[in-house]
């Protein structure tokens, strides 16, 4: 009868693994959710304020993380914000990357997510336009001109740079830059202070603008395809919470392809019309062909990305070019889509 009572031995191991689990989960559930703080800085255009909106997707969010959401003026706050650990999940543009892990010495950053691509065709691209009457009529005859740009040095920068270029053109010597912000574009070509604009969208789609210019060469034309901006953040940030980022990365995915769905539009519309305070049908570009291209499983475009840093290493804007490779984990993203199969 004594020898009926003893706990078998497989029944107390399984008894002690069983254990071992709950403990684990137990301890699980008792730490904090990750803080993911992360940047934007064009509303609507950057996923990241847009996640924000679609919370009801997001199945992980409270649970192994929380999301944290700052607007940024541009890319120089957003590197020093990553340099000194303010930040955890940066927007980037192809120009600023190897800025950032070059002059602000982040050799330890590495590409996570896709955020738009440029030159993908059959989606929109950035156009550069002079005004329908002008005598502008190639790109050769830009020279003497002048000519303006977001910010020296940003992705559509370095398209108009390297189309010019490819015309024997070249910043000072033989045409002059003028930097002013997207919004303000229309004016400075109508009021002739500049003979060439960018136009991104939505300023592209401006009506006013269409009827007084004509577009003169696009991004697509002076660079082909480009990584335009991704999302990076550092290694030790990405190997401290992994766990916890590829919920966030499913979670991330859920929304994206929500947002890109077809049967979605008159949703996203109203949402794009709250956070802007504009009617919902000025947006039936965005998340669309009419949009840039926006990968569904967010995976960056790692030989795009090398072409595009090459060509801002030959314009002489950084010293030397980068194997992207060595600066990209995409195994989160790669891992949270394996969840959603």
């Amino acid at each position: 009868m004594q020898s009926c009572r003893r706990t078998h031995p497989f029944i107390a191991g399984a008894f002690s693994t069983a254990c071992a689990v709950l403990a684990g989960t137990v301890a699980a559930w008792a730490t904090d959710p990750v803080k993911i703080r992360l940047s934007y800085v064009t509303p609507i255009g950057n996923w990241t304020q847009m996640l924000q909106e679609k919370k009801d997707l997001a199945r992980n969010l409270g649970r192994s993380y929380q999301m944290e959401v700052t607007r940024f003026a541009g890319t120089p706050q957003i590197i020093t914000a990553l340099a000194v650990g303010a930040l955890d999940i940066a927007v980037l543009a192809y120009p600023t990357l190897p800025i950032a892990i070059q002059n602000a010495g982040m050799d330890d950053l590495r590409v996570i997510a896709d955020e738009l691509q440029d030159g993908v065709l059959g989606y929109s691209t950035v156009e550069f336009m002079v005004l329908a009457d002008s005598q502008i009529k190639r790109v050769e005859d830009l020279k003497g001109k002048v000519v303006a740009t977001n910010a020296v040095g940003s992705a559509v920068d370095v398209s108009m740079r390297a189309m010019l270029r490819k015309h024997s053109l070249e910043d000072k010597r033989d045409y002059t830059t003028v930097e002013a912000p997207f919004p303000t574009m229309l004016a400075i070509l109508a009021e002739k202070k500049a003979d060439l604009i960018p136009a991104v969208l939505p300023v592209s789609l401006d009506p006013e603008l269409r009827k007084i210019s004509r577009t003169l060469f696009t991004s697509r034309d002076a660079v082909g395809q480009s990584q335009f901006t991704m999302y990076a953040a550092r290694k030790s940030f990405i190997d401290k919470n992994r766990a916890a980022l590829v919920d966030f990365m499913e979670d991330w995915l859920r929304i994206a392809r929500w947002y890109l769905d077809p049967a979605n539009r008159k949703d996203v519309e109203e949402i794009c019309a709250r956070l802007t305070k504009q009617p919902a049908e000025r947006f039936a570009w965005v998340f669309n062909e009419k949009d840039v291209y926006r990968d569904r499983n967010l995976l960056p475009n790692l030989a795009a990305l090398q072409r595009n840093i090459d060509l801002v290493r030959d314009l002489g804007l950084i010293k030397a070019s980068l194997d992207v490779n060595k600066f990209a984990d995409l195994s989160l993203v790669q891992d949270a889509a394996k969840r959603l199969q």
